[in-house]
């Protein structure tokens, strides 16, 4: 394939896009709701029930105290019009460690009422989720999926020292979703300079990608023209951890005529000393990306000079789709029509 050898304004472009460190940022100062995944405002997805649980953290004994209270208005999943309904919880990402409820037979609206206790140090909770899958049980054949609840911040309703309840809609799905781990960056961009900064701040609850279980992670951010790479830069690496924290500022310099032409595409990699460096999950941002991730693109371009925080689920890396290895360049916008 032809790549157009026009490149848009690569005179002022030839400034040098660099890595920069920018200190240590404080956590606190994103737990706001922008930034939680469950307030991505274009999640279009079918519910089917809801659920209701209590959280409460035991100070003393150092577990998250997890009641399941009951379910409602659950889909009927055998021909009798009914299911047979039971809940399986885990705390991401430590999928080991499950419990389960206990079976309601013919019900649509099961009390379940039993109370598990995961143990986890109070400092990690930031950096662990809440996974509720609800089967229907089947004794001739494999139990069926009804849906799932997931709790990404479990400080979204309170800190946890007293016994709170809370109601989640069911998200229908009929596998569980597999959990790579996310990524919290930010954009901000600046029309002036023509410059864009990308910081990558931190991941949580990577995917283990080594035998140890765990991963040595690093992002790698493209910048991208019709899905050619123009620009590629990385952060370093942090070694054996799933909570890497980066703190670590990216910039590339974009014209103001060009922004609309160009999107980012951030990878998260494992760093693997004797062979192939891994991928562990993937997300873009751009006026042509999916979701959150347009949003992110288009808040940038709506308050400039601001940095625009969000945390991004990554997914995984779609192989036959377009390489982003490819080296290439944007044209230039076209010119407004003249009468």
């Amino acid at each position: 394939m032809q790549v157009s050898s026009v490149d848009f304004s690569m005179d002022n472009f030839q400034r040098r896009e660099t890595t920069i460190s920018i200190g240590r940022i404080k956590p606190e100062l994103y737990k706001q709701k922008s930034v939680d995944s469950e307030d991505n405002p274009n999640e279009n997805i079918e519910t089917c029930g809801k659920l209701n649980f209590t959280l409460q953290y035991d100070y003393e004994n150092e577990m998250l105290i997890v009641k399941i209270i009951k379910a409602l208005e659950l889909p009927a999943k055998d021909f009798t019009g009914t299911s047979d309904p039971y809940v399986k919880i885990y705390l991401l990402p430590d999928r080991k460690k499950k419990f389960q409820t206990r079976v309601h037979r013919k019900t649509l609206d099961p009390i379940f009422d039993e109370t598990f206790q995961f143990p986890v140090v109070y400092d990690q909770l930031s950096n662990r989720k809440l996974h509720f899958s609800v089967y229907d049980f089947d004794r001739f054949s494999s139990h069926d999926m009804i849906g799932e609840v997931v709790v990404d911040n479990l400080f979204e309703v309170s800190d946890l020292s007293r016994e709170t309840a809370v109601w989640k809609d069911i998200h229908c799905a009929t596998a569980e979703s597999v959990d790579l781990g996310e990524i919290m960056y930010s954009l901000c961009y600046l029309p002036t300079a023509g410059r864009m900064t990308l910081t990558v701040i931190k991941c949580r609850n990577l995917k283990a990608m080594d035998i140890t279980g765990s991963s040595d992670p690093y992002v790698k951010v493209s910048l991208l023209c019709d899905g050619r790479r123009l620009k590629k830069r990385k952060t370093t690496t942090k070694k054996s951890t799933l909570n890497p924290v980066y703190n670590e500022a990216i910039i590339f310099d974009i014209p103001p005529e060009n922004v609309e032409q160009v999107s980012v595409a951030i990878m998260v990699m494992d760093y693997d000393r004797v062979g192939h460096n891994e991928v562990i999950g993937v997300c873009r941002a751009g006026p042509e990306a999916a979701g959150l991730g347009r949003v992110h693109w288009n808040e940038m371009l709506a308050y400039p000079r601001k940095p625009i925080t969000h945390w991004h689920a990554l997914v995984e890396w779609p192989r036959q789709a377009t390489s982003f290895d490819s080296q290439g360049s944007c044209p230039s916008p076209k010119p407004p029509l003249t009468p």
